[in-house]
């Protein structure tokens, strides 16, 4: 359990904070945002923590941009070969999560003991059964939200639905009213509260109780995009019911040069301003070979420029791709060969298939994108936001459908849904080719493309401007809160943060 560390790291004791993360990149690519923006606050050091478990390239990739400042400790590995080979990708995370925390307990109790300390503990969403440790060792602990703050509702909220109902969650027969968000169906709660008899059901029920160990929650949200949310969740945490949460995002890549040269971009430059729908479910998303041969024939029919980052087809698992490690697509069995026979030909003049990958931010801010076809999760959909960019919604797993059902919505109105989906849950080629082209060219889609731009600029004034309402919250935990933790820690105690700060809030 090697750290990686810089010796200036260890100058000042106590202010130092600890984020264990979970796999995958809807979690580290925020998770290393939120460290990079904790240590450029005076005085603070970090460390990320993984699981060897789920250790990849791409961990590497995620953090060796990051400054020296932030450290990285791995967790051994921990045994899951009891588990079913067909056991849910929620249920693998969460089991190693629990079976780890030994391991993180033994790092935390060195970190107390060492030079830095530990002022603040951070879970992130998968992770609040760690909270139990940390409030063991009476280290402050907060969960960061890699999602949204009607995702962390959501997960609130499950328990009681547990508790006063006893059909599915898909089967229930009125709307599910969380406080302050748009109404859902039960189907469009998370994936793994749809079967009660599957194992994973309980561990995400727990979950929701584990949470309320935390003394607060930084939430991968800004106030322009769920105001109605935030005004709820303030007024139950002032009543006690849940900690104190601050919308402290969105956390966001910058574009940076380095892909100037890029196929993408190059191929992009020659293209109209607005022009192209962007098309990329995720890294971790999976369309069948059916739906994977409607969508094409669909982007083909509407006439549309298109730039699709295309996958490996799955008839099994919406999630296949999550832990996949298959290379870059570029070999001979690359995922264009899926493709209906004589596509790349037929579209050569308006369209690009990439294999397996693109690079995504730079794509969403480049002047001819219109439009992205998204899986709603939830760093695409924040990237979207901070570009601009309208999108379509088709979520594939996890919170994705909520997600979809707030972005879709009248309050929201920044994308648009396909719909007349077969019995299967396919979209059939007429659809994709109606729904495309009409982001790109219809009045539903310049409506879609100006509340885009509003939350563009609603998100930029958020953290950056002086007195963005993100800035606010960021520095009433980091430098309220977590300040006092840090000089309690150097004082060689260990104390809970005193939270004078102002929750999230409705400007």
């Amino acid at each position: 359990m090697a750290i990686e560390s810089d010796p200036a790291r260890n100058e000042r004791r106590g202010q130092h904070v600890v984020l264990l993360a979970s796999p995958g990149a809807g979690h580290l690519l925020p998770v290393a945002e939120l460290a990079r923006r904790i240590v450029e606050h005076d005085g603070f050091t970090a460390t990320i923590v993984t699981h060897t478990n789920f250790s990849s390239a791409e961990h590497s990739s995620t953090f060796s941009s990051l400054p020296p400042s932030i450290s990285i400790a791995a967790l051994p590995e921990v045994s899951v070969d009891d588990l079913p080979a067909d056991a849910r990708v929620e249920t693998r995370i969460l089991t190693v999560v629990r079976r780890a925390l030994p391991h993180l307990r033994d790092l935390l109790r060195s970190l107390l003991d060492s030079p830095a300390g530990v002022a603040v503990f951070l879970s992130d969403l998968l992770s609040p059964r760690a909270l139990a440790v940390a409030a063991e060792l009476g280290i402050p602990r907060y969960v960061f939200c890699t999602s949204n703050l009607m995702c962390l509702t959501s997960f609130l909220h499950n328990p009681v639905l547990d508790r006063t109902t006893t059909c599915e969650f898909r089967d229930l027969p009125g709307p599910v009213l969380l406080p302050g968000c748009v109404p859902l169906h039960g189907s469009d709660l998370v994936d793994p509260v749809q079967d009660r008899a599957n194992p994973v059901y309980r561990l995400v029920i727990e979950m929701g109780l584990d949470y309320l160990r935390a003394d607060g929650f930084l939430v991968n949200t800004f106030d322009a995009m769920e105001h109605d949310t935030a005004v709820a969740f303030k007024e139950l945490s002032d009543k006690g019911v849940y900690p104190p949460a601050y919308a402290v995002g969105p956390f966001v890549r910058s574009p940076s040069g380095k892909a100037a040269n890029d196929a993408c971009i190059r191929w992009l430059d020659d293209q109209p301003d607005g022009s192209v729908l962007y098309v990329c479910l995720g890294s971790g998303g999976t369309l069948s070979t059916e739906q994977t041969a409607e969508v094409a024939a669909g982007l083909e029919a509407s006439g549309q420029r298109f730039l699709w980052v295309v996958r490996y087809p799955s008839d099994k698992d919406k999630t296949a791709s999550y832990f996949s490690v298959s290379g870059d697509g570029d070999g001979e069995d690359s995922p264009t060969n899926y493709l209906p026979e004589g596509f790349l030909e037929r579209t050569k003049g308006t369209g690009l298939a990439v294999p397996m990958w693109a690079p995504q931010v730079e794509i969403l801010n480049h002047r001819a994108v219109g439009g992205f076809v998204s899986h709603c999760g939830w760093n695409s959909t924040l990237e979207a936001v901070a570009a601009g960019v309208p999108m379509v919604a088709w979520p594939l797993y996890a919170e994705q459908r909520m997600n979809a059902v707030m972005l879709s919505s009248s309050r929201a109105g920044l994308a648009l849904r396909p719909s007349n989906a077969r019995e299967d849950g396919v979209v059939t080629r007429d659809e994709v080719a109606a729904v495309a082209k009409e982001l790109i060219t219809g009045e539903k889609g310049a409506a879609a493309r100006r509340k885009a731009r509003e939350l563009r600029e609603a998100a930029a004034k958020a953290t950056r401007a002086p007195g963005g309402p993100s800035r606010q919250a960021f520095e009433a935990v980091v430098g309220g809160a977590w300040k006092k933790a840090a000089a309690a820690a150097r004082g060689g105690r260990a104390g809970e943060p005193d939270d004078n700060g102002t929750a999230v809030t409705a400007q």
